[in-house]
């Protein structure tokens, strides 16, 4: 597990890297398109009735890429200097998240086949049977059953104890990694709002620097400086809902936890275990 989620850190990071590299050839393309633009606003307007059929056209065509288009457009126009961390949150945040789903749904068992099972093996008196069946199934339900089983000899009481102990362990570890998704949902939008505060404070320098509040002074530093909150609360936005997808996934696990060790307690005391 540990080298899937390295794995997935590489790939994410590889794809941002390409994706920059190709967010600055689109850069340099829409300068050379602005100042096309800018030599055609300069000559004077003697076909006014041609240009919007050829401007509609390129629209309708490029219509499936024109989403991501804009979204690369625009994180380049955020800046490097805050898109950056909020993008590296986002490949971290998810690497941890689906690190997380691919273990809990290898965790999950069906709780009432595998009691079924050791119900079986105990109907016939063999205990070793059933802690095999305990140890060949996967999950943290199975390895709490098979600690109960071990210590059968010492009676009910050592029993509950051993699984309430046992469980509180396996609790840790099925809430592995929970912190730092949590880190970078709180971080992501810190990072927006300190990129927002950064470029208003460059915006009112332009300002002071021109002398007077025009709307094209003003309008291009504010813009500029809300993309990185508008990205941030995006990438929180995304891990928020992995997150609680993943806590209700421990939340039913350990429900199935505790309804396993009480079932085997039932077992356990049914098939006089605890007599032999």
């Amino acid at each position: 597990m540990r080298k899937l989620f390295a794995l997935l850190l590489v790939l994410g990071f590889v794809s941002f890297a390409t994706s920059l590299s190709n967010a600055q050839d689109g850069q340099v393309t829409d300068t050379t398109q602005q100042t096309t633009t800018d030599t055609a606003q300069a000559a004077p307007a003697e076909q006014p009735a041609p240009e919007p059929a050829a401007e509609e056209a390129p629209v309708e065509e490029g219509g499936k890429g024109l989403g991501f288009q804009v979204l690369k457009e625009k994180f380049i126009e955020g800046g490097w200097q805050f898109m950056t961390p909020i993008m590296i949150c986002l490949i971290i945040g998810l690497a941890f998240c689906i690190e997380r789903i691919i273990s809990l749904n290898v965790a999950t068992t069906n709780t009432d086949k595998l009691l079924a099972r050791i119900d079986e093996n105990l109907k016939k008196g063999d205990v070793e049977g059933a802690m095999e069946v305990c140890k060949s199934t996967q999950g943290p339900t199975a390895s709490i059953l098979y600690e109960g089983l071990k210590n059968h000899k010492q009676g009910p009481e050592a029993v509950e104890k051993s699984i309430v102990s046992f469980g509180s362990v396996q609790m840790g570890l099925l809430e592995k990694g929970l912190v730092w998704i949590s880190l970078f949902i709180a971080l992501a939008p810190m990072l927006g709002f300190l990129g927002t505060v950064v470029g208003m404070v460059e915006a009112f320098d332009r300002i002071e620097a021109a002398g007077d509040i025009s709307p094209t002074v003003v309008a291009g530093g504010i813009k500029v400086a809300l993309l990185t909150t508008v990205f941030g609360l995006i990438v929180a936005i995304i891990l928020q809902i992995l997150y609680n997808y993943i806590v209700t996934k421990i939340d039913s696990i350990v429900n199935r936890m505790e309804d396993a060790s009480i079932g085997l307690l039932d077992v356990m005391v049914a098939n006089n275990v605890f007599k032999s």
